[in-house]
């Protein structure tokens, strides 16, 4: 069994995935914040590869991926940064980004890479259905990785129960068709989500847009599986001193 299995079998709603740009806000700030995060009782850690042209970003983790990639962040000093991360860390950990630097990299070689270094899944937005299933998904599972679709409110239901069908790990409701960091209708994402619930899909649901604080994420109880934090988190970090503390609180206001 899996990571990511482990967590939603041992926990059916008030799952925490937190995302964050790696090497942000420093180069070598990426393995301490995970330890952090891990201490502080996240669930799951979810670290963004940073690009030039983030697609389904808002300005705040657009932001984070200018400031990661002129830091000299890249997916080789990522590997190289986590290559003895599982010394420490048990906490799943997926890795978020898009197909143009990962096919740059090579995509059978980031995803043997990736598994090495104990990563349990990837989040790839801009990988469509039909390439997952044709072309990318063999590699993926035979690297024994997680694959997560993302849908909208806009997701029609057959396809909804498609990319529920493709993905493992769990399925990423997007909250709204805008990007992140965007203020979010707390009433209409539960609403959305129940209508997912109501498909019998086979994966555990997380919401990610808009989860902001404590108010939105508990919301999301009995709703959703869990929710997922990014903009808010990367937030607390700009305005820091000592990150690591920073990151410490924000959890702490989060889940107490």
């Amino acid at each position: 069994m899996g990571r990511l299995q482990k967590i939603f079998d041992h926990k059916t709603t008030g799952v925490l995935n937190v995302y964050f740009t790696a090497g942000y806000p420093t180069i070598d700030s990426t393995v301490k914040l995970m330890e952090t995060l891990q201490e502080a009782g996240v669930d799951i850690i979810e670290l963004g590869m940073p690009y030039s042209d983030p697609l389904a970003d808002g300005p705040v983790i657009q932001e984070s991926s200018s400031i990661a990639l002129k830091n000299g962040m890249s997916i080789s000093v990522l590997f190289s940064q986590l290559k003895d991360f599982r010394k420490n860390i048990q906490t799943p950990v997926i890795l978020m980004g898009y197909m143009n630097p990962v096919l740059q990299y090579g995509f059978e070689k980031f995803c043997k890479e990736a598994a090495a270094v104990g990563i349990d899944g990837l989040i790839l937005p801009d990988l469509p259905p039909f390439e997952f299933e044709s072309s990318y998904g063999k590699i993926i599972k035979d690297c024994e990785l997680d694959f997560i679709f993302l849908v909208t409110p806009e997701t029609s239901v057959d396809r909804v129960k498609l990319l529920d069908n493709l993905s493992s790990g769990f399925l990423y409701a997007v909250s709204s068709s805008s990007t992140t960091g965007k203020e979010k209708n707390m009433s209409d994402v539960v609403a959305y989500v129940d209508r997912l619930k109501s498909y019998q899909l086979k994966n555990p649901i997380m919401v990610g847009f808009g989860i902001k604080d404590k108010t939105t994420f508990d919301m999301l109880n009995g709703h959703a599986n869990g929710g997922i934090i990014g903009s808010a988190f990367i937030k607390a970090l700009d305005s820091a001193n000592d990150y690591s503390l920073s990151a410490s609180s924000f959890i702490r206001s989060i889940l107490t």
